[in-house]
């Protein structure tokens, strides 16, 4: 079987999972991985026979697919702005809005800053793209989770990236360390919105850094927002990834905690995805 065949034989096996679209984007990353090609040497070897090895390979791969386990799972790894990451069950795979907050810090902070702390780091994507592009940066990641920090500490190792991590929950964690920037990617999905999310990521991501409970969506927010009144600097800062549905909320916590500057950003979708707050000086 060739290239082309196989990439077909994708799209119409996974049509009730993804679209054509979709399915041919899958596809794509799952022959580069495997193949160790080029995005652009893939599309001129679309007539070239396959492997045995290689086909089973990606056929073994169409038949997780069509469990609707996540490719990035599958394939134990993800590319998180420019950077390679790997994945498994313990941690959220990285979208692409969180891309869209590391871009803002880095343009934002430059080399203004020393000292960072990752609340809820997960694979540590978000630790591991601010380290090697601020290497200035002295960083550190919390997570409650022992298997995100395993896997985090492993990206931080794969990325040649040094990294602080703290096991600890941030509902329950003080300190008396202080820093200049603050960042949070926490859970924020209410479980009224569970029917909206795709059902690969309900049966195969780590539920308790997606959901929040319909009585208090916030609770993150309002310990973190807490958390950095306390630890953060003067002229310090404050990073949110935020559900679209409650920036309203969200900012009326940064304004009751006396934040200052304060600034809501669109992510590429038009949504109101992330927040910058700033301590007084």
């Amino acid at each position: 079987m060739n290239i082309k065949d196989l990439e077909k034989e994708y799209i119409q096996s996974l049509k009730h999972f993804y679209d054509a679209a979709e399915a041919k984007a899958i596809f794509n990353l799952s022959a580069i991985s495997i193949l160790k090609v080029t995005q652009s040497e893939l599309l001129v070897q679309k007539d070239k026979l396959l492997s045995e090895n290689h086909l089973k390979e990606l056929i073994n791969v169409l038949n997780g697919l069509k469990s609707g386990k996540p490719v990035q799972q599958i394939l134990g790894k993800t590319i998180f702005y420019g950077l390679p990451l790997r994945i498994n069950e313990d941690v959220l795979i990285p979208r692409p809005e969180t891309e869209e907050l590391v871009d803002w810090i880095i343009k934002e902070v430059k080399d203004k800053k020393k000292t960072i702390l990752d609340i809820g780091t997960g694979s540590g994507c978000i630790s591991v793209i601010l380290k090697k592009n601020l290497p200035n940066l002295d960083v550190s990641a919390l997570d409650i989770s022992q298997g995100a920090l395993k896997i985090a500490a492993e990206n931080a190792k794969l990325n040649e990236t040094e990294i602080n991590f703290i096991e600890a929950d941030i509902l329950n964690y003080s300190s008396n360390d202080k820093y200049d920037i603050i960042v949070s990617n926490p859970p924020y999905i209410r479980e009224l919105e569970k029917a909206d999310i795709h059902e690969n990521v309900l049966s195969h991501e780590p539920h308790t850094a997606l959901f929040v409970s319909d009585e208090n969506p916030l609770i993150f927010y309002d310990a973190i927002s807490d958390f950095a009144i306390k630890n953060l600097n003067p002229n310090g800062y404050l990073f949110f990834e935020i559900n679209e549905h409650l920036w309203s909320e969200t900012l009326d916590i940064l304004i009751a905690k006396h934040f200052k500057n304060i600034e809501l950003k669109k992510d590429m979708q038009g949504k109101d995805r992330m927040i910058m707050a700033r301590t007084n000086p």
